[in-house]
């Protein structure tokens, strides 16, 4: 049985709490947080996790075989850290740290203690990301040509990393896993509405050698939620609508051939339009699948589906469309 302790009660902290209570090969030794109301709750909640208020006296327990951190970005690094230089396996809240040099580090630590580092990119274990994942490998649309993901809404303003490192770390981890294919290059932009070089709106695109492209919508100051992604290929294409409770995705049998008229010199399309496939999904909370893969790990000694190379890709994206916005879009080779 492993002995997990949890870094931080905020929104996310107590769905950790809540997912690895319940399975059967793990349990949660201890949580920790500054604000004792946070700690009071899970008291409440469940009477035999041991409480603290401070991340050094949970990481010093030697009771504790596993760590999971869900703080702020900016702490993950020295949290992980510290956690890994004793001996304990590490789960970190994505993104996995604010820089590829930091997560260079941490992977380096993990390795030479043998250690698992794996990242908490939840979608990677919804039905819905699996079924496209399935869907993709099968050669069922073909070869893929774009990934167009919009992730917008009103708020939460964050008041340390920009809109990107909020809300773009979910739809880059879904492409990094279901296309193995790493970008060449990233343009975005972005603005700040709020005058605080914090940007509340920004687009960014990934390049590729080859003729894929994948293009990243995300806001915070949008009057409607959307969380919609479309995938082309070209045979067949998906809309993945995360807001949609239970038909998320959504096959079309839709597609276009084109041909060059020689005579007239320009392109002639014929379009496909046919029918629309909606498979069922599972119902399995995702965070769930996160725990008993952590835990199934660190006892197998397997690697992670959201491993800790995935996590650094997404960090890697991230850090380098920051460079972009700076220079006000220009391209960045990674």
């Amino acid at each position: 049985m492993i002995k997990v302790g949890i870094i931080g009660l905020g929104y996310w902290g107590p769905n950790l709490v809540r997912n690895f209570s319940i399975q059967n090969n793990a349990t949660v030794y201890m949580v920790a947080d500054s604000r004792t109301e946070r700690l009071n709750l899970i008291k409440k909640n469940y009477p035999n996790v041991l409480t603290c208020t401070t991340a050094e006296e949970l990481i010093n327990n030697a009771e504790i075989d596993a760590v999971v951190i869900a703080t702020p970005v900016f702490t993950h690094y020295e949290l992980a850290k510290k956690a890994l230089t004793q001996g304990k396996h590490v789960l970190l809240e994505k993104p996995m740290a604010d820089s590829v040099a930091h997560c260079i580090e941490l992977i380096n630590i993990a390795e030479q203690k043998g250690l698992t580092l794996m990242v908490d990119h939840t979608f990677l274990y919804t039905s819905a990301v699996q079924k496209m994942k399935e869907l993709i490998d099968g050669g069922i649309i073909g070869n893929m040509h774009y990934f167009d993901s919009s992730r917008i809404n009103l708020g939460l303003f964050q008041p340390d990393i920009n809109v990107l490192w909020d809300l773009a770390p979910h739809d880059i981890s879904i492409l990094t896993y279901l296309y193995d294919t790493k970008p060449y290059s990233i343009n975005a932009t972005g603005i700040s509405h709020t005058f605080n070089g914090i940007e509340n709106i920004a687009y960014m695109t990934l390049n590729y050698e080859t003729d894929f492209i994948a293009h990243f919508n995300c806001s915070w100051t949008s009057p409607v939620k959307i969380r919609q992604t479309l995938i082309g290929g070209d045979n067949k294409m998906i809309v993945y609508n995360d807001l949609e409770p239970s038909e998320k995705v959504r096959i079309y049998d839709t597609g276009y051939n084109h041909k060059l008229d020689e005579d007239k010199n320009r392109i002639m399309v014929d379009y496909r339009t046919g029918d629309v496939y909606i498979p069922k999904l599972a119902s399995t909370e995702a965070l769930y699948g996160v725990a008993k893969d952590f835990a199934e790990s660190i006892l197998n000694k397997k690697e992670p589906m959201a491993n800790s190379k995935l996590g650094m890709e997404v960090v890697r994206i991230l850090e380098a469309s920051q460079q972009s916005i700076t220079n006000k879009g220009k391209e960045v080779i990674l």
